[in-house]
This record gives C-alpha cells, structure tokens and sequence, in this order.
C-alpha cells in the first residue's frame, strides 16, 4: 500500500501538487482511495475527502472554498464534475502510477503541518473545513490503537465509509498501525458482513449496523466466536441494542465519542465495565470538561456543555477565524456544541446536542441546509427540519411543512434531488397548518419532535 502510494504521490506531484496544497478527492470507497490519501501525506500535500453522494453543486462550494489545486473524481464522473479545478480520475491517477518507475521522496512534515481538511457543517448550514494537522492524527492514532488492545494477530471487518474520521483514520489508522488485514467491504451489506465475521477480531460501525445484524437471525454467537471487539460511533447507541446484542452474543459494544475536530475524545474502556448510555473515558492525553454557557467549569455530575483539550485538537476552520474563535473559550478549550455530564469516576454521559443536528444512520445531517432548499420550492410557504425517532436509523430525517395549493411532494423530491446527496433528503413530509413558535417568533422544534415522536411507529 505505501508503495502504491508513493508512486501516486510521484503522479500528485508531477500534476503540480506542492507541499501545503489541498487536494479535494470525491471517489468511491476502494484500496485506491486509500492510496491517494496516503500519497497526498507522501506528497506533503492536505487530503479533502469527500462524500461521493455529493452533487456537482455541492462539489462546486467545497471546491471554492478549499481552493484546491487538484480535484479527483471517479473516472466515470469527470463528464459531471462542474466544479473548477484541475480534475482527474481516481482510475487515471492509479493507471499514471503503475508507470512511474523511479523512487519518490517523501516529503518531510512537521507536526504542525496539515494533513486533511474535513468538511463538517453547522446549525447555519455552511460547511466549514476542521483542518487537521500530522500531530493531530498521529496522537490520536496511538491513543485509540493503545485503549482498543490492537496487535499484530487481529484482523479488521471494514465496512464504514473512508470520507469520514471514522472510517478513514480511527480505523484505518489502528490497522496501519498493527500492520494487519483489512477485510475491505464497499459498504455497510448484512450478506457480506455476515459472512466476514468469523474471520475477523474487530468492527467498527454506527448503531443502524449493529440494529441491522440483530435483525438477521444468522447473526449469532458461532459467528462472533472469534471477534474480541465491536465498537459504536456517529450516533448515540439506544440502551435496548446494547442489551440485545450482549444477550444474541455473550459481548458488549464498546461505545466512544469523537468529532471531525478531535478524532476520539473517550471510550467505554476494554478491561472493565461498559455502561449502555455511556460515552467512557477520556482517552491518553485527552482533557475533558463539563462547562456553563459562560464557560464557568461545572462540578462533577452537573450537566453542561462538553468541552475538550488535547494535542488531537484540530488546528481551526479553514479560513474561518472567527468560527475558530468562536468554538474556543479564551483559555484553548474547544467547544463541542454537545450536552453532558461527567461522574466521579471521569465517564462521561452525553444528554444531547446544543444544535439541532440529526444523525441519521451514522451520517450528520443539518436541518438548516435543508431547509434554504424547501423553501425555496413553489407551494412551501415555511420549513422546519427535525430528526424523528427511527427504528432503523436512529433518526429520520423529517420536513415539517405548511404550504398552499402548489405544494406537490414530487416536486420537492425533484428539487431536493438537484441539490443534495439523497442520504440528507427526508424521509418523510409532514403537512400541517402552522409551525409552533415562540414570543419571539423562533420556531420550536422540540414541540416538533414531541408531537411527531411516534411517526416512523406509525408510519412503517
């Protein structure tokens, strides 16, 4: 693998990629991808992943503002990718380095140096770039590969996505680092997984995967008889999947905390009690705490805001001075936007979110984003996204709509579809007359969430 990535860093380099540029890459999931993200830090370069859901519209923002000066798409979506920059095929590339024979030097980086810029949106719907840097990884890494027990004879079950930090560097990163197998799957299927698991020591995946293997009668203890780890992440794991699983396998989900800013902030630990609900404790190196909105420190079991410190803290928002400042108290901690509470023990117990992101199936959604897109369809007089219970996903994305006689879902299917990757488009429209506000004339999403809170029961 770093062979093959140094010879595509050789490919970078030669289509004029210096140290420091960004190199936005939206492909498919696969060992090539892999390569190219390993040969932009050959290259000294900075990855930009990207979902590859995303449409050319939303490539064209990422593209703007990461200012990239190579965008690498799958071969068969070159024709498609509007977005300026210097484009190439994911396909193009690797068929370069297959001809390049001569060593590429690897391009020396200090810890402070960026490595990646990943893309995480907020409550106003406008993506920003956390911008990690080498140090950042590389401590993270070794902190998660020590507290998860890794060693030379586990064998990884790959199926998460590699545009995300869970995919691409908790898991990815812990492999590398024990030099194992990797059983690489192109996605989340229940066939494929079911049939990988004997082989396999560990898996990582979201709360959908794990609802989805207990639904599967094949799911059972022959199957996991060699596994020692299953891990839970993007999306808070529901108390009844916790419990379900440990009685179909006789082993509990390890559950942890991370963000695109941080990488992994605490885990439930290896040796020692995992309690469902539960986020664990802070990992090597990690600070945590739990402060007021004024960032007054709150003492141990008050619930507040969850705040962090550590040498994994991201670097800042790409060109966003202001929004880094603003996630930051003036002491360095950053601020996580998520509500929680930690015990005498240091485990931390998250309540909720400050903002209103769904986490949906493991993705993050932000109503804002969608909702710009609704309103501006004929017959939507005004929106309001929410995140409703789902049996299946954790969350379904929800429009809570008021219209008048255009209104015509067909068209807000249609217009959504221009406009946003599919995993962000709701799954279900909900009409009514009136949203709820308040004296100040803020809708009240909660009031939403109560008065719709058994739909996906109801609804199928």
């Amino acid at each position: 693998m770093f062979e093959r990535a140094e010879t595509m860093a050789a490919v970078l380099a030669e289509r004029g990629v210096s140290p420091g540029d960004r190199v936005v890459v939206r492909v498919e999931k696969s060992r090539d991808a892999v390569a190219l993200y390993l040969a932009c830090l050959h290259a000294g370069s900075v990855h930009v992943p990207l979902n590859p859901a995303f449409t050319p519209d939303e490539l064209a923002y990422f593209v703007d503002d990461a200012e990239p000066t190579l965008v690498v798409v799958d071969d068969e979506q070159l024709a498609d990718a509007t977005a300026p920059g210097i484009k190439m095929g994911l396909g193009e590339l690797a068929r370069a380095a297959e001809a390049v024979d001569r060593p590429f030097e690897v391009v020396p980086r200090t810890g402070h140096d960026l490595a990646a810029l990943l893309y995480t949106s907020g409550t106003t719907g406008r993506p920003k770039g956390a911008a990690l840097t080498h140090e950042n990884l590389r401590h993270n890494a070794r902190a998660v590969h020590r507290v998860w027990h890794f060693d030379a004879d586990d064998r990884l079950l790959h199926s998460l996505p590699i545009f995300h930090v869970h995919g691409l560097f908790v898991a990815l990163h812990c492999a590398m680092l024990s030099a194992i197998p990797v059983t690489f799957l192109p996605r989340f299927d229940i066939d494929a997984v079911i049939d990988a698991l004997p082989a396999a020591t560990v898996f990582m995946g979201v709360p959908t995967h794990y609802s989805r293997l207990l639904a599967d009668p094949r799911f059972d203890r022959t199957r996991t008889a060699r596994m020692r780890l299953f891990t839970s992440g993007s999306a808070p794991l529901p108390d009844a999947v916790f419990a379900a699983f440990t009685e179909r396998t006789g082993q509990r989900i390890c559950e942890r905390y991370g963000m695109s800013e941080t990488g992994i902030i605490t885990s439930n630990p290896y040796d020692g009690e995992r309690i469902a609900g539960t986020v664990g404790f802070a990992l090597p190196g990690t600070k945590i705490r739990v402060a007021a909105d004024d960032g007054r420190p709150l003492p141990t079991g008050a619930t507040g805001t969850v705040e962090v410190a550590g040498p994994h803290l991201f670097d800042g928002y790409w060109q966003r001075p202001r929004a880094t400042t603003d996630a930051h108290r003036d002491d360095g901690w950053f601020i996580t936007g998520d509500v929680g509470s930690v015990d005498d023990e240091g485990r931390l117990t998250l309540q909720g979110r400050a903002g209103d992101m769904i986490i949906s199936g493991g993705e993050n959604i932000y109503p804002k984003e969608l909702e710009l897109v609704l309103d501006a369809v004929p017959g939507i007089v005004e929106s309001a996204v929410v995140g409703l219970p789902h049996p299946d996903l954790g969350e379904g994305v929800t429009a809570v709509l008021v219209v008048d006689d255009q209104y015509r879902p067909m068209t807000v299917a249609r217009a959504l579809g221009e406009s946003l990757a599919r995993f962000k488009h709701p799954k279900s429209q909900i009409v009514v007359d009136r949203l709820p506000r308040n004296a100040m004339g803020k809708i009240q999403k909660q009031q939403l969430r109560d008065r719709f809170s058994d739909h996906y029961d109801t609804a199928g």
